[in-house]
């Protein structure tokens, strides 16, 4: 066996950018081979040959996980999976819900909560398998929690929240534990900017007068952290803000 052989392997998706791309940084830092998903192939070309340069190791998967005979293709490529980080997600729009598209809404729950299922059921026999096997259902606080023109997004991030705590009971017994993130404000280069379909200044607003988000590297410490934890402890749920939001609604803003 060669030694990348006998490496456990982290599956991220959305590994592209943001929380994906910290946590792929992180997760093979701490001596994991990470398998790199996402659908533009040339961001995670660039990082994985970022992390093998560093002497880590690293490959890239163009990957929609919408599509599922893709996810299955995927899945019956790899040789072994000890750790799935489905992080592939995000928001689109910020309109009430008399108004919202309902294309944004099944763009959502396609990628947050189908992506989510996809990626877990054809990675689950391997995570299995492995003996200490763990899934990462990255959430949100929004969640947790409604507001007011984020109630597409609210409803898809309950959805991974609940898969997440049903699969949970379901495997009970099973080498597999599942363990729910949640993110509060986080400053990356996308989220916003998506969100508002390209509206850079009305992105920069939701940050406005914040002194300190979350950056995706504080996430993806708090992902690394739980994956790292011995296997029979389990991190059922982490939900992690900025000191400056004490919840959705209440924000601390130096303006």
């Amino acid at each position: 066996m060669t030694a990348a052989a006998a490496l456990p392997v982290a599956v991220v998706t959305g590994a592209s950018s943001g929380i994906g791309a910290a946590t792929a940084r992180h997760l093979a830092a701490a001596g994991h081979r990470v398998v790199l998903t996402a659908r533009r192939e040339d961001r995670i070309r660039t990082l994985a040959a970022e992390l093998t340069g560093a002497g880590h190791q690293a490959e890239a998967y163009a990957l929609d996980v919408t599509d599922r005979p893709a996810v299955d293709a995927f899945a019956a490529s790899l040789d072994r999976c000890d750790v799935l980080v489905n992080n592939a997600g995000g928001a689109l729009g910020a309109d009430p819900v008399a108004t919202g598209d309902p294309e944004d809404w099944r763009r959502m729950y396609d990628v947050n909560v189908l992506g989510t299922l996809h990626m877990t059921q054809a990675l689950l026999p391997a995570l299995t398998a492995s003996g200490a096997g763990t899934v990462v259902v990255v959430s949100s606080t929004a969640g947790h929690a409604t507001y007011e023109g984020g109630a597409g997004y609210v409803a898809a991030k309950n959805g991974a929240r609940v898969l997440a705590e049903t699969l949970r009971l379901e495997i009970v017994g099973t080498p597999v534990r599942v363990v729910e993130v949640a993110p509060g404000m986080v400053k990356t280069e996308e989220f916003a900017t998506t969100r508002f379909r390209g509206d850079t200044e009305r992105a920069a607003k939701v940050y406005e007068g914040v002194a300190d988000p979350l950056s995706a590297d504080d996430v993806a410490d708090t992902i690394a952290w739980a994956v790292s934890r011995p296997p029979h402890v389990n991190i059922d749920l982490l939900v992690v803000r900025p000191r400056a939001q004490a919840s959705n609604h209440k924000v601390h803003r130096e303006i």
